[in-house]
């Protein structure tokens, strides 16, 4: 058995099945348990290595070939398998509580099994289609049924397929870069070519209109899904292209754009946050800032940076999902979940109110809180690169945390004799109290998940040394 059939051909299998229930709790216990048994084997169940149970022998092979192309999941694999896993059922679980368990877990799995394909495939070039067929796949899942494609999907879609054709025809060129280095006419292009490919993917300003617009469309549950998984593993495979090429990873501008195109997402992104009188709009401004902050990891030493960027990962996906459950509460009560609809909300529906506040303090970097020990610690590593780096770093921040005061002033702010009461499902009471405490945890003990971060930078060869 070859460790690509699990965690790829398997999970796209039971996508197809969990079709089959009808009832959404039904859906997201299976969809729940199948990604948890995923991340438990993935952690527990050693590749390459004879397993014996009596007489039976079981060895879990890392590649497997399909029409020609192989598709590689190594030991260095394991923890990253782990971590997706993990961090889907996570967002499996809380599927039901938004409303959106039939439609987010069986098209999520196959989403996640195709996107880890795309950072298992050799030539890795194949990764940038397997990619675009996620994005296709996550179309029917933005879209709510019955109704015509708005605006932002439609964007959405055409930004994502226009990276394609950038990133396919720089991997055709990066091979003849590598064979002839001194060529710089070719390596302007090909750089040209895969920046523009990764600015669509990453929704790099000024592409990202399309989040504050599909963030009015749809379920914010299912795109904040959207928002943690497609950037994660885009990072990821970008990161790939800077671990193969040799010219490209010791490029001297590297940094410098990195750095750019990171501090713009995160001063944009905080100053419209800052700005906004929507939830939703402002959840997607904060997802763009996080996406900010994976590429000035990149931008920093390689050891330094690729530790700080798998550091990021969990009090993303966490702080995503809890914004997004939490609002997914608000906004079935009150649609749109602007300012003046929302105000005194936490009066009556006081768990959600603090998910959602605690969330956004969290991205924004507040102490005590998961975001808290990484911002401070980018923020450093910026800072002993350039002091004009980490001022507006620090903007960026401001303009988040503005956002959140703002936020908890709105949803505070009722008539006096407004008794204080709790709406929400017990369900949802249980499903945000645990990722509060989960929030106040890693800001308290960070050390508490190197266990699954330690060996993650062994995925790239170079950067991870």
């Amino acid at each position: 058995m070859s460790a690509p059939a699990i965690w790829i051909i398997l999970p796209l299998a039971v996508s197809v099945l969990l079709w089959i229930p009808r009832r959404g709790q039904a859906v997201t216990l299976l969809g729940g348990l199948s990604a948890l048994l995923l991340a438990g084997m993935a952690w527990l169940v050693p590749f390459d290595t004879a397993l014996r149970f009596g007489p039976l022998s079981l060895k879990i092979t890392p590649s497997l070939q399909i029409l020609g192309r192989q598709f590689l999941l190594d030991a260095a694999s394991q923890p990253l398998l782990t971590l997706i896993y993990g961090l889907a059922a996570l967002w499996f679980f809380g599927a039901e509580t938004a409303g959106v368990a039939r439609q987010l877990i069986p098209l999520g799995m196959g989403i996640i099994a195709l996107l880890v394909a795309s950072l298992a495939v050799e030539p890795f070039l194949y990764a940038a289609l397997l990619i675009e067929i996620a994005v296709l796949l996550a179309v029917p899942l933005l879209s709510p049924p019955r109704q015509k494609p708005a605006g932002g999907l439609v964007r959405f879609l055409i930004y994502q397929t226009l990276a394609m054709p950038f990133i396919l025809f720089a991997g055709w060129l990066l091979p003849g870069v590598e064979a002839s280095p001194g060529d710089l006419a070719l390596a302007v292009q090909s750089a040209t070519m895969l920046g523009l490919g990764f600015a669509f993917l990453l929704a790099i300003f000024p592409l990202y209109s399309w989040i504050p617009m599909l963030i009015e469309e749809t379920s914010p549950y299912v795109l904040g899904f959207i928002l943690w998984i497609l950037p994660m593993v885009t990072v990821l495979f970008g990161t790939g292209f800077l671990d193969q090429y040799t010219w490209l990873r010791t490029s001297s501008q590297l940094p410098a754009v990195l750095r750019f195109g990171g501090l713009l997402m995160v001063v944009t992104g905080g100053a419209w946050a800052a700005f906004q009188r929507h939830l939703g709009r402002m959840l997607g401004y904060a997802a763009i800032t996080e996406t900010g902050f994976s590429l000035l990891a990149l931008s920093l030493a390689p050891q330094t940076g690729i530790d700080l960027l798998f550091m990021l990962l969990i009090p993303r996906a966490l702080g995503l999902a809890i914004w997004a459950l939490s609002l997914s509460v608000l906004q079935a009560q009150v649609t749109p979940p602007r300012f003046g609809a929302v105000q005194g909300m936490a009066r009556v529906y006081p768990l959600a109110a603090a998910g959602l506040i605690l969330a956004h303090l969290s991205t924004a970097g507040f102490p005590l809180l998961a975001g808290f020990p990484i911002r401070l610690a980018l923020w450093e590593s910026l800072a002993h690169q350039s002091l004009s780096t980490a001022f507006w770093f620090l903007i960026g921040i401001l303009g988040l945390l503005t956002g959140a005061i703002r936020t908890t002033a709105v949803l505070v702010m009722a008539p006096e004799n407004t008794a204080w009461e709790s709406r929400e499902s017990r369900t949802q009471r249980i499903l945000i109290g645990l990722g509060v405490m989960a929030l106040f945890i890693l800001g308290l003990f960070p050390q508490a998940v190197q266990p699954w971060l330690a060996d993650l930078p062994a995925m790239f060869v170079h950067l991870g040394r």
